[in-house]
């Protein structure tokens, strides 16, 4: 299932946000607290994708939805994290699979 990860912040918490992700079939996580270094790596993610991948605008939905796909093909297949020492997360996966 598709997780969309979040923060505590009022948007997220409400019944609407909550209604909306229900009916796409999204599961919902949130942090466990208020705790601003517990939603680190999705802060990170984000700042990737705004600052490094998505850097135009989309025309449409259709063409938003393939630009965050081809991003996170990106940032899992092609892209080097020094946290991996410049491996991608799917080598590491692979990797770890494999072992």
């Amino acid at each position: 299932p598709l997780i969309h990860h979040s923060d505590r912040g009022i948007q997220y918490c409400s019944n609407y946000y909550q209604d909306i992700h229900r009916r796409h079939g999204l599961t919902c996580s949130m942090t466990d607290g208020y705790d601003c270094y517990q939603n680190a790596l999705a802060e990170r993610v984000n700042g990737i994708l705004k600052g490094e991948l998505l850097l135009s605008r989309s025309a449409d939905l259709k063409q938003a939805r393939k630009m965050v796909a081809q991003s996170v093909q990106i940032y899992n297949q092609e892209r080097p994290h020094t946290a991996l020492k410049y491996k991608t997360p799917d080598a590491v996966h692979q990797a770890f699979l494999w072992q």
